[in-house]
């Protein structure tokens, strides 16, 4: 065939042979693909009962950020991290993705090349975004485990759709998963503006809980269709009861986007009501995002509300931990510093 010519194609890792095809287990969708075709993702290519990866490495942004930029204040605030995004995409694919027949769009680098940047640029961290990294889980997980010997730390942001096979290979390697979800994981919302059933989404939230990684998860809340307080607090009840009472919750505010352009802003008065719903329900931490100024961007300690951690946007204007405690009670304070 030309095309493996033109084209050198990476072996996946993720996939197990069956008798119709191959089944690709680097996401949840895990699509069962004919040999010649690709997955739903449109990045997997079933060669001659084979499984290739055509996107690895292929980044298109390469970006040094704040942590807090991700909504990620839980693991060593204050910090930079090397944000990398690579096309591939588990809910809503596009061709565009494409410069000529099965050749993705990006700059070709390598694992080794990407953590030797994040180490010069001063970073102490790797991040994998995107619309979902799991579309790009070889290179992920090589980047990730180079990084480890350079005494870097990595950050994996997944829509949720990472399957948990992946997750337990990941954890190996990735010190944080930081999972974006929308409208607190309202099933009706998800069927009905997704096209994706929640259960996935739980099943990788219990795996990740399961692992040694740290967790932190950002709720998108959207007007009209996914605002939903009553289910903002079985969302928050569950990960208390089901996961850990630490474990970090942030709700962002939503902004008109191509989706939803007739949407308003999330209203601040719904996002007070989901901050205040989670913390009855037992959670520790519970932020709002994407509202500059607003108190709730700050950490306080879960015991007496001493003021911890100074925010403004994406900058730490003032950190009051001393050695990882609260300075008025002393209590360990759920925060990895170093």
């Amino acid at each position: 065939m030309k095309r493996e010519k033109k084209i050198k194609f990476r072996p996946a890792l993720l996939w197990e042979k069956e008798r119709k095809g191959i089944r690709c287990l680097a996401c949840a969708r895990k699509c069962l693909i004919k040999e010649n075709s690709l997955g739903f993702c449109l990045v997997r290519l079933n060669l001659k009962n084979k499984l290739y990866t055509l996107n690895f490495g292929k980044i298109i942004s390469l970006d040094v950020d704040p942590v807090e930029k991700l909504h990620l204040f839980h693991f060593l605030p204050g910090s930079k991290t090397l944000s990398i995004t690579i096309l591939g995409d588990n809910i809503s694919p596009s061709e565009d993705i494409f410069q000529e027949e099965f050749k993705v769009k990006g700059k070709e680098y390598t694992p080794e090349r990407v953590a030797e940047i994040a180490k010069k640029k001063k970073c102490k961290s790797v991040t994998f975004v995107g619309v979902e990294p799991a579309t790009y889980f070889e290179f992920a997980f090589r980047t990730a485990k180079f990084a480890r010997r350079l005494g870097l730390k990595s950050i994996f942001v997944t829509n949720g759709l990472v399957s948990v096979e992946a997750i337990k290979k990941l954890a190996k390697y990735i010190d944080v998963f930081l999972v974006n979800i929308k409208a607190s994981l309202s099933p009706s919302y998800y069927t009905n503006f997704e096209g994706i059933n929640v259960k996935p989404i739980f099943r990788a939230l219990k795996q990740i809980g399961k692992s040694r990684a740290h967790l932190e998860i950002v709720n998108k809340i959207i007007p009209q269709v996914g605002d939903d307080i009553e289910q903002a607090r079985k969302l928050a009840s569950w990960i208390s009861s089901k996961l850990d009472s630490s474990i970090p919750l942030h709700f962002v505010r939503f902004f008109p986007d191509e989706k939803f352009p007739e949407l308003p802003a999330t209203p601040l008065e719904t996002l007070e009501k989901c901050i205040d719903v989670a913390r009855r329900a037992g959670l520790r931490y519970v932020y709002i995002g994407d509202v500059p100024g607003h108190l709730d961007e700050d950490t306080y300690c879960f015991n007496c509300r001493e003021l911890l951690i100074d925010r403004e946007f994406y900058r730490i204007k003032s950190n009051f931990l001393v050695n990882g405690r609260c300075p008025k009670c002393g209590i360990k304070i759920e925060i990895i510093e170093e």
